[in-house]
């Protein structure tokens, strides 16, 4: 039961992260100005809220799945 919700997490979390827009582009990575402030607003936000609390989520599912395993 606690794997399914796991891989339910993971695949939400997976969802969550693709349906985010991307801040910078190629160009920070090769020294570009990519050091602009983004102020996310509407869903945006809860999106990003919502990502970072499933993220939460899954570590902390995984971290009970090894204790249970070892048990």
């Amino acid at each position: 039961m606690l794997i399914i919700f796991h891989a339910t997490i993971g695949l939400l979390l997976s969802c969550a992260i693709t349906l985010q827009q991307r801040m910078t582009g190629l160009s920070a990575t090769f020294g570009g100005s990519g050091a602009t402030f983004v102020q996310r607003r509407g869903a945006e936000s809860v999106l990003f809220k919502a990502t970072v609390w499933l993220s939460v989520v899954f570590f902390v599912l995984g971290v009970v799945q090894l204790f249970i395993s070892q048990s």
